[in-house]
């Protein structure tokens, strides 16, 4: 979605688009989705966003619970520090994605098939090459008594 301006709006239309059967429990994403647009719609689908509120974030006044839930986070934050809130809500897992990402792109930033079937091989093959490099780059551990 880069290019595509604020992704906020996005939200919304890219959560019509999962099957009815999808649970979605959490939903992550950096601060820019820290709005009262975001928390309402992720709220509605049962899901919990775990976005850090903006640096100088101030309590919402809205009684909902979508409303409630971010001002649950700046109390934890404001308790506990960012750095510590981050570990304990599972934000920092957003750091490994934005990763394997990264490491995913530096295959080739864009698919070369044109083709949606070739598409789907493409990026099995992709997968196959990360799981691989993974496989080759792990340290082996022994206990040593």
């Amino acid at each position: 979605m880069r290019g595509a301006g604020h992704d906020g709006p996005q939200v919304e239309e890219l959560l019509l688009q999962l099957p009815p059967e999808t649970v979605l429990a959490s939903l992550g994403g950096d601060g820019a989705y820290d709005s009262r647009r975001v928390y309402r719609v992720v709220h509605e689908y049962g899901a919990e966003l775990v976005v850090p509120p903006r640096k100088n974030g101030k309590s919402w006044k809205d009684k909902a619970a979508w409303a409630a839930s971010r001002n649950d986070k700046l109390a934890a934050i404001g308790r506990l520090g960012r750095a510590i809130w981050k570990r304990w809500s599972g934000y920092h897992r957003r750091s490994l994605v934005e990763t394997a990402m990264h490491r995913f792109k530096r295959l080739g930033d864009r698919l070369l098939a044109r083709n949606p079937e070739r598409q789907v091989a493409e990026v099995h093959v992709r997968c196959a090459i990360l799981n691989r490099f993974v496989h080759l780059g792990m340290p082996k551990t022994v206990v040593h008594a």
